[in-house]
């Protein structure tokens, strides 16, 4: 699978901290999630087991 750009991770990334009510102090958080996503990795559901059901 292509690694995706860096430009693309940090849009989605401004998009989850839009969507999230822009908190301060989390922009590693969103980045990291954005970058999960972006490369089809695990769920961002920190709740999840990563079992399927």
């Amino acid at each position: 699978m292509a690694t995706p750009r860096q430009m693309d991770i940090v849009r989605r990334a401004y998009q989850l901290w839009k969507e999230a009510g822009q908190p301060q102090g989390r922009d590693e958080e969103f980045y990291l999630q954005a970058e999960r996503e972006l490369q089809g990795g695990p769920d961002k559901d920190k709740s999840s087991d990563g079992k399927p059901e």
